[in-house]
Order: C-alpha cells, then sequence, then structure tokens
C-alpha cells in the first residue's frame, strides 16, 4: 500500500487530530509496520463510543498495515475503583470489550489483545513507571486527571496519581509509536511525547478520534462561548450513566425508544447528539441516507452526504421526529451483527450476563 493511502486511513474519520502529521509521515517512512495502540479501562457494557468508533479505527489501522494492540487495561479499571474495585469481574469485563470488537467486525487475527495483568509481571515495566514518576510534577499529573474522567480536584489517594505514570509507562513498554485514543486521553500522550526521548525512548505520534456525545441535553445549555470544553466533559456518552448511552447490544426497541427520548433540538446542528450518530456513524457505514415520512409531511427523502443533511435540518426542512425514526432504525440494522454475535457465541453472551447485573461504578 501507497504511503498516501495509509494516511488517509489512519486521518480517516472519526479521526479528529494527529500530532503532528509530520511526524506520522516521517514514521510511515521508516518503519513498515509500526506499531499503534488503545487502551481502555474494562469497565461496564459496551457503547456506540467504545464499541462502534474505537472499531473503526482498529479496522482502519490494520488495513494501513500498522500493528494494533488493543490493550485491556484492568488495573487502571482497579485504580479507578470501577466496578468496585472487583478485578475479578474488571477481567470479565475485558473479555466482553474483546467480544464486542469482535463482534463489531474487529478481524481477531489481526489485533493483539493484551490484559494488563501480564504485561505488569515484567520489572522493567515497573521501572519505566518509575522513571516516568520522577520526571512528572504533582501539578502536572493532577492536570492530567481527565484522563481518568476525574477533575483535577478528584484526586484523594496516592493511586490517583499512579494513573498517569503507569498510562505513559504502557505506551513504551509496549514499543508504541502511534497512540490512537480517544480526545480525552490527550494529556497523557502529551507527556509521552514530552518525556519520550527525554528518557532515552522516542516521541509517539498521537492520533486522537472524536468522543461521542451523549443522548441528555448538556448540563449548561445553550453553550456559552468558552465553556464548550467544561460543558461537552459532562454530556460524553459514559456507560455510568446508561441513560446516556447507546450500547451495542440493545434490541431494536431499545434503541428506538432511547433516541426518541434523546436531546435533538430543532433546527440546532452544533451538539446534537443524533446527527453526530449521522455524521460519525451512518454515513460512515453507508453513502445515502435515507429518511422516510408520510408525503403530507414531504415525503421520502434521501441524503448524499453527512453536510447536506446537516444543512436541511438547520433549514427547518427535516423534523426531529423523522430525523431520530430514521436514525433508530438505521443503527438497529448496523448493530445486528452484534446481537446476532453474542446471540451464538455462549463464552460472550455469559460474559455480558454476567457484567449487566454488575453496579456500574463511574
Amino acid at each position: 500500500m501507497d504511503l498516501e493511502t495509509k494516511i488517509e486511513l489512519i486521518c480517516k474519520p472519526p479521526t479528529e487530530e494527529v500530532i503532528t502529521p509530520d511526524d506520522l509521515r516521517n514514521l510511515l517512512e521508516t518503519e513498515e509496520h509500526p506499531i499503534a495502540y488503545n487502551g481502555w479501562e474494562p469497565s461496564g457494557l459496551v457503547h456506540l463510543g467504545t464499541g462502534v468508533i474505537c472499531a473503526y479505527k482498529m479496522k482502519d489501522f490494520i488495513e494501513a498495515g500498522i500493528h494494533f494492540k488493543a490493550y485491556l487495561s484492568t488495573w487502571h479499571a482497579w485504580l479507578n475503583n470501577k466496578l468496585g474495585g472487583d478485578l475479578r469481574l474488571i477481567r470479565k469485563a475485558a473479555d466482553l470489550f474483546r467480544h464486542s470488537w469482535i463482534a463489531l467486525g474487529v478481524p481477531e487475527d489481526k489485533v493483539e489483545f493484551i490484559y494488563s495483568d501480564k504485561l505488569y509481571d515484567d520489572l522493567s515495566y515497573w521501572e519505566k513507571t518509575v522513571k516516568i514518576a520522577k520526571n512528572l510534577t504533582i501539578a502536572r499529573t493532577r492536570r492530567t486527571l481527565e484522563i481518568a474522567g476525574r477533575k483535577e480536584t478528584e484526586a484523594h489517594y496516592v493511586s490517583d496519581f499512579l494513573y498517569t505514570p503507569m498510562q505513559v509507562a504502557d505506551i513504551f513498554h509496549m514499543k508504541v509509536k502511534i497512540c490512537q485514543l480517544g480526545m480525552d486521553q490527550r494529556k497523557a500522550n502529551v507527556v509521552a511525547r514530552e518525556l519520550g526521548e527525554k528518557l532515552g525512548f522516542w516521541k509517539p505520534v498521537c492520533v486522537h478520534h472524536h468522543i461521542l456525545q451523549g443522548l441528555e441535553k448538556p448540563a449548561i445549555w445553550p453553550i456559552p462561548e468558552g465553556k464548550e470544553k467544561e460543558a461537552l466533559a459532562s454530556a460524553k456518552m459514559s456507560k455510568s450513566k446508561p441513560e446516556t448511552c447507546v450500547f451495542i447490544y440493545d434490541s431494536p426497541e431499545e434503541i428506538k425508544n432511547k433516541i426518541m427520548r434523546a436531546f435533538c433540538p430543532e433546527k440546532t446542528v452544533q451538539y446534537n447528539p443524533i446527527l453526530e450518530f449521522c455524521n460519525y456513524i451512518i454515513f460512515r457505514e453507508k453513502e445515502t441516507f435515507t429518511v422516510e415520512r408520510p408525503a403530507k409531511y414531504g415525503g421520502t427523502v434521501e441524503f448524499q452526504s453527512y453536510q447536506e443533511l446537516e444543512t436541511a435540518y438547520k433549514r427547518g426542512e427535516l423534523h426531529p421526529q423523522d430525523l431520530k425514526n430514521a436514525v433508530a432504525e438505521e443503527l438497529a440494522e448496523i448493530l445486528e451483527p452484534v446481537r446476532r454475535y453474542f446471540k451464538n457465541n455462549k463464552e460472550a453472551r455469559e460474559c455480558l450476563n454476567i457484567v449487566k447485573k454488575a453496579q456500574i461504578t463511574r
């Protein structure tokens, strides 16, 4: 595959930021199959963001010939007291994550699934963690707490400050050259870039993808200028707030009920979660998006691009109810292979049932 096609795949939406495009190009010119990774706290059920969006990028990187490592960070979930700090349950959630991406079409034989339990048996990993910690101030580490889904004021235990040094050590211990994570993980990746060469490693490339907005109305609305980051941080899709999520295992009826209740202000395209689903998922899956409606309301209409849809919605040519109906149908169809996989795979189904019964903690 030629260089430009590789870069196009890596930068394909939902990619939102590359740090830096020049570094990415230089890496691909010198390494044919560099290692990339994404890492997750296995802490509950998988929603559209963790599932569909991350699966898209895994498949993009695999197609580009990148060696992709899917890192299931059970210890980070444990540090963050997810699933009540029950490490056995966290490991079961990690199995569920792995099955979920396979169900979404990620080729099992072309991605390397790694559990942190095994990685941390190596003493040299902890040497890297200590080196990184020695080069991070408490103030700087506190500012990175966003990566753990926390505010700067929410660090109460020494373990809270281990989170960032361990995440950065993960990168170098797994020989990662491309950090492919969500925008919410940006601060840890920037630390890796800043410290890598100083500590005798390298400066990894960062490829950050878009974070899907949750279904609820943002806590601050309308969002005032300058408050976008704060408002959207609380409005992102989160499995600890199931009312904000569409889970990839949801039935068509559950999907429709959730979408019908979702925030979708008329003629408003910015910070509209239903339009986000269209932009980042539906138009990723197909070239034409069809909205069926009665003739008295304008009849069936087709959109060939997200921009075309956005323009029509902004002009008031498409009612939120009609948009929601169509989006619910499309999502139900897109997620049908997941429902089929979990119905037919006994191990996956057992993992799902166990995690469904668990208390999901923030």
